[in-house]
């Protein structure tokens, strides 16, 4: 089904089109939840602190991709928004082809590095071994992450949500599938947990993209857009690089996090590795309401709807802190309980530390629910350097101050520094907003 955003009631348009990719990201998030839950209960502390930390690792990778998809998928909403159909399959054409090269680019530097990597990351030596063979399969999947990401944003900017969703439900359950088989029957360890998570990414990866070639017609290259057009591909430079940018900046300092999270030994990192797979649970969705405005708000920028899109960034910020609060305050009183679907019981000083984290953190969802409205508004409206710096202030923050707190106050230093950072940003891309919302919602 494909959703015209410029019409209709705006929050149940709105949650409307958010809700199967919240739904598709739960799912999403059962690839490497499937890989801590059976690796922490079967194989131990040191195989979860080596999954949970090259998960952190995979995800500042594969947000090179991510990114550049989703700022092609904004550049692609507006074009759908303006009606130009041949910029957009040329658009499609041209952004594909920059970002295969991009992935072929990743895949020479993560297999011939990945040895300093570890290094960088100060992975304890009873945990390197581990962690290495798990990245040495998780690798091959980055081709599949840059199709299913570029095909789902390219969809998504179509108004389809729906169909990323049902691709990524399919790949999740044979991931499950997969990693019992692999680890629990033929015994493969981390590395069996890997592979279970290539294929199925494979799946959902070569699926999507062969339904969208057959069934979206208006994605499809003709032999005239497969000709370089300069203004196109600056526009796609624009989007895609600045938002890749931002995407690598936040996961790049979450990367640097993990260091120092190392720095304290297996339990702190295994606690950590837990607590962010709930911390992950719990404001995804906010963090999927917020790109699915950016394509409300791309397509209703492209179409000069400029009330509609102010009456959607009402809409979209009161609807994120409302469901926010109720997430914060169940991760608040349920915080032993959920660490422990991950960590066995007797590992009574990784519950101690995973629970202290979501204490911390788990408060200020509402921070980061906005932080992500923010980046969505920006890269809608051409504007993707004002997330890159909201993405700098916020991570620099936390880098900063996590380093800063780390010595006297230990792990919980590193946790304080987290929402610090997401309210600093907040309140510098409010304020912009304010000051600049007439030139800002004006079409270009």
């Amino acid at each position: 089904m494909y959703h015209d955003l410029t019409q209709g009631n705006i929050p149940k348009t709105l949650i409307r089109f958010a809700l199967p990719m919240i739904a598709g990201n739960l799912l999403q998030q059962f690839y490497n939840i499937a890989d801590t839950l059976i690796v922490g209960q079967y194989l131990g502390r040191d195989a979860l602190a080596a999954v949970g930390s090259a998960f952190t690792l995979m995800t500042f990778l594969t947000s090179v991709l991510l990114g550049l998809s989703m700022g092609a998928g904004a550049l692609f909403s507006i074009l759908r928004g303006r009606g130009d159909t041949w910029r957009l399959r040329t658009a499609a054409a041209q952004s594909f082809c920059l970002i295969l090269v991009i992935t072929a680019l990743l895949y020479a530097a993560v297999y011939l590095w990945i040895d300093p990597i570890l290094a960088l990351l100060q992975v304890p030596p009873e945990v390197y071994g581990l962690m290495r063979t798990y990245l040495w399969v998780v690798f091959a999947g980055i081709a599949a992450t840059f199709l299913y990401n570029f095909f789902a944003c390219a969809l998504r900017a179509m108004g389809n949500s729906a169909i990323p969703l049902l691709f990524l439900g399919i790949s999740a359950l044979l991931n499950i599938a997969l990693d019992l088989l692999f680890v629990l029957v033929f015994s493969w360890g981390v590395g069996g947990a890997a592979l279970a998570t290539v294929l199925a990414q494979y799946v959902a990866g070569i699926g999507i993209a062969v339904y969208t070639w057959i069934r979206c017609r208006e994605l499809r290259p003709h032999r005239d857009s497969l000709r370089w057009d300069g203004s196109i591909l600056r526009e796609i430079g624009s989007l895609s690089l600045l938002t890749c940018v931002q995407q690598s900046v936040m996961n790049f300092g979450i990367l640097m996090v993990q260091g120092l999270v190392n720095s304290f030994g297996p339990v702190v990192m295994a606690a950590f590795a837990a607590a962010v797979k709930i911390d992950a649970f719990a404001y995804m969705p906010v963090q999927d309401f917020g790109n699915a405005f950016s394509t409300f708000a791309a397509q209703n920028y492209g179409a000069g709807r400029q009330d509609r899109l102010r009456q959607g960034i009402r809409s979209a910020l009161l609807t994120t802190i409302v469901f926010s609060a109720a997430v914060s305050a169940a991760v608040i009183l349920l915080a032993k309980p959920l660490m422990l679907i991950f960590v066995q019981p007797q590992e009574t000083a990784i519950l101690a530390a995973g629970a202290e984290y979501l204490w911390v953190v788990g408060p200020f969802y509402a921070g980061i629910g906005c932080l992500f409205l923010l980046y969505g508004l920006y890269r809608a409206v051409k504007r993707p350097g004002m997330s890159v710096v909201l993405t700098v202030i916020s991570l620099g923050t936390r880098v900063a101050l996590a380093y800063l707190l780390a010595g006297p106050a230990g792990p919980i230093g590193i946790w304080a520094a987290i929402p610090i950072g997401w309210v600093l940003a907040d309140a510098f891309g409010l304020l912009y907003y304010r000051r600049h919302r007439l030139s800002l919602l004006q079409p270009s």
